[in-house]
């Protein structure tokens, strides 16, 4: 159920341009999850910014933690290929995908009115890798990006903002963990 239908085209772009940011989560022959993302420069900003343009999960087996796996395999993908943020969309009533991600670390950036075709607001969601300079000391959002500083780091313990949050892991196939087998992840 996703808020507006994609053609085919669009899941080509994203395959077919980042094959490594997309993946989905199998159940014998039945695709049970699946996240599409992409990884480019931001124009106005000159930063290295993740898209998660999609992520499904058959209503079944919500609640399982596929989606969240799903995520974070995608996010510690964008890291490790120099992502400073990583944004989505997700409609202002969807109250799961909310809680998902700010369970996740994601943030509200914005309020878009009216950005679906059924007339619904979405928010715009962010999950900074890195912090902008200034923000550990309490000046706010507008520097430039930086990582933060060896005493912070030392004082949050677990190596601060955007760390691999450790998953816990189930005998249940369906909470399986998606593999990095391409993009095709199989439990």
């Amino acid at each position: 159920d996703l808020s507006e239908p994609y053609s085919v085209f669009t899941y080509r772009y994203f395959i077919n341009n980042w094959p490594e940011l997309c993946f989905r989560t199998m159940q014998g022959d039945k695709c049970i999850g699946a996240i599409v993302c992409k990884l480019d420069i931001h124009r106005s900003r000159s930063t290295n910014r993740g898209y998660i343009a999609m992520l499904a999960v058959d209503k079944d087996l919500r609640g399982k933690r596929i989606g969240s796996k799903l995520v974070q395999l995608c996010l510690d993908q964008m890291r490790d290929m120099g992502a400073d943020e990583c944004v989505l969309e997700t409609e202002v009533t969807n109250s799961g995908a909310l809680a998902l991600y700010r369970s996740m670390g994601f943030v509200k950036d914005k309020r878009l009115h009216k950005y679906y075709l059924n007339g619904n607001d979405a928010y715009r969601l962010k999950y900074l890798f890195r912090l902008p300079e200034g923000f550990y000391e309490g000046l706010g959002c507008q520097g430039p990006l930086v990582d933060p500083p060896k005493e912070t780091l030392d004082a949050l313990g677990a190596g601060g903002i955007a760390e691999k949050p450790e998953l816990e892991e189930k005998e249940d196939n369906a909470d399986a963990p998606p593999s990095t087998n391409g993009n095709k992840a199989a439990t």
